[in-house]
């Protein structure tokens, strides 16, 4: 279980107690304001952890639903538009508008971790919008597969999806060509 310092101080209740908890190894200090009772905690988890508002999108949702085998460099979050910026190395922020940002919204456990990501039909709708912005080889794996899971997939939600978005019609006609 993970720790912010406040949650610390309230379970412990002075700095004292922390810190001797720390030296008798049954607490971890994993990084700055983050605690966990575990040592071993994945950077996914603190990722998760310290910014709970955010949507994995992008190459990482493509990566954590076994679209392609391409490991991120970095997490990719989506935040409101308004979201202050987040200054950590590890995260690539998105800005969304907010009437967009939680449309394909859902959980995902991924090993000691559970994640905020976008569902497949969401993620289907964003490689097409921003297609020029990937690279051809990556695109057409990711394109790929998702014609290998077309008919796992929910057609209708993507359709609703699709009307929320700008370049909706666009975004209509790719899938025609591209998927189906």
């Amino acid at each position: 279980m993970l720790y912010s310092y406040p949650d610390c101080l309230k379970e412990w209740k002075s700095d004292y107690q922390i810190k001797k908890r720390i030296s008798d190894g049954k607490l971890y200090r994993i990084e700055k304001g983050v605690y966990s009772d575990i040592p071993d905690v994945s950077a996914l988890a603190v990722i998760a952890f310290k910014y709970p508002k955010g949507i994995m999108t992008m190459e990482s949702a493509f990566y954590y639903h076994g679209l392609t085998d391409v490991i991120p460099d970095a997490f990719h979050i989506a935040t409101d538009k308004h979201a202050i910026y987040i200054n950590d190395k590890r995260v690539h922020q998105y800005y969304v508008q907010s009437e967009l940002l939680n449309i394909g919204v859902m959980n995902m456990e991924r090993r000691d971790a559970t994640i905020k990501i976008y569902d497949k039909e969401r993620m289907l709708i964003e490689l097409l919008r921003f297609k020029n912005k990937f690279p051809f080889d990556y695109y057409k794996e990711i394109i790929g597969n998702y014609r290998n899971l077309i008919y796992d997939m929910d057609i209708e939600r993507i359709q609703d999806y699709s009307e929320n978005f700008p370049r909706s019609k666009m975004v209509s006609e790719a899938l025609e060509m591209e998927v189906f």
